[in-house]
């Protein structure tokens, strides 16, 4: 696959400041799917393991996702480097990468987290690269109370809601299009943040950068030992906002509903308006890494690209058969349809409104102290590069 490419100077390094190195590790996968995943203390024991290898040996660290699965399994290589792949929870990912032993060489990250650890703590030692292992739309993440007369998302105001994890990326695009698309502003709404997570034994716990709490809101902190579910089912919160959906949600108690019923249709209508499919987790790599081997971050990019390049090939021939959805191939040509073949772009030119409009989000909801932009986030070197498309 090639790809344009043009070559600038890395952003230095700044210090980042005491705090971070006080945060608790966790692990915080909202919006993640449920895969075994590697603690921190193995993530560490690894990486003593590859810092003990050539130099010529990449450390990655993600999820194994079907766009990402060739590249974890090794049938992608990333120029003349070898690669080892350690599978890991995103709140682990995030807090290894910003206040860990930093061993990983390329990683997925959570958007948002990177962002306010960019703004709000002059972090310096990765940049994104324009590669978006996980996306996904919002509105099937809104949940509520069936006996609260929400019919709508404009009943949203005045009402109490409750979240595991206020600042994660899912909430900050949830918030963004209620405002944008139904005038409902996080001002209008109290928060309470839950103690525990109902969905913690396969995505784990939220880690400090999914709980940051902007001034202006009303928020406070939930019961000690009810869960972002039990909130809901006790009536302690009228409605939900959570990336994965809720224990009760899960065992059908009829006291809880999706706000927006049929949410794929409402998803869809949202990308038909917008032209967005918001992004969740990006790519980072370290700036040591890169200013070593500048040709470095082309090779990565190409071979992330080629990894999900053979995923939607086989998904083209063989979905049908190897997935256990029977309509596979009905939700294929429907999907294909509306957003066209290369519905999981990587490169900045196809995703800048997308992530100018998170930029926008964070700022707007008062998390990022300013509005962060493209140029400044990503590796100077990765902002022209293209995949081309067979």
């Amino acid at each position: 696959m090639s790809t344009k490419f043009r070559s600038e100077n890395l952003l230095d390094k700044a210090t980042r400041r005491d705090f971070v190195k006080t945060m608790a590790a966790g692990t915080a996968a909202l919006g993640a799917i449920g895969v075994p995943m590697a603690t921190m203390a193995t993530m560490a024991e690894s990486s003593q393991k590859i810092s003990a290898q050539a130099s010529s040996s990449l450390l990655l660290g993600g999820y194994r996702y079907d766009r990402t699965k060739a590249l974890a399994a090794g049938k992608v290589t990333i120029g003349d480097y070898t690669h080892s792949f350690m599978e890991a929870g995103i709140g682990d990912l995030n807090s290894h990468v910003i206040f860990g032993p930093q061993e990983l060489d390329v990683t997925e990250v959570g958007l948002h987290p990177f962002m306010l650890a960019f703004s709000e703590d002059n972090f310096r030692d990765y940049s994104l690269l324009p590669i978006f292992p996980l996306r996904a739309f919002r509105h099937k993440s809104v949940f509520i109370r069936t006996d609260r007369n929400i019919k709508a998302p404009a009943d949203l105001k005045g009402k109490t809601i409750g979240t595991p994890g206020y600042s994660s990326t899912s909430l900050t695009w949830i918030r963004g299009f209620m405002q944008d698309g139904y005038g409902v502003s996080p001002s209008d709404i109290k928060w309470v943040t839950s103690a525990e997570d109902s969905t913690a034994e396969t995505v784990g716990k939220v880690s400090k950068w999914e709980q940051f709490a902007p001034e202006g809101i009303e928020m406070r902190q939930g019961p000690p030992g009810m869960d972002e579910s039990d909130l809901l089912v006790s009536g302690e919160v009228d409605a939900l906002f959570h990336a994965l959906e809720p224990k009760a949600f899960v065992e059908g108690n009829p006291i809880v509903s999706r706000l927006f019923p049929d949410s794929r249709s409402a998803e869809q209508a949202y990308y038909s308006k917008t032209g967005i499919f918001p992004i969740m987790h990006v790519v980072a790599i370290k700036n040591s890494l890169a200013e070593r081997d500048p040709g470095v971050v082309q090779q990565v990019f190409d071979a992330y690209s080629r990894s999900k390049a053979m995923s939607l090939q086989k998904m083209n021939k063989l979905g049908w058969a190897m997935s256990d959805l029977p309509w596979f191939s009905a939700e294929l040509e429907d999907t294909i349809r509306l957003m066209g073949r290369n519905y999981w772009p990587y490169g900045i030119e196809l995703n800048r409104k997308t992530l100018d409009t998170m930029f926008r989000y964070s700022h707007q909801q008062g998390m990022a102290s300013r509005q962060l932009t493209i140029e400044e986030l990503f590796h100077p070197s990765s902002l022209e590069l293209v995949e081309v498309i067979e």
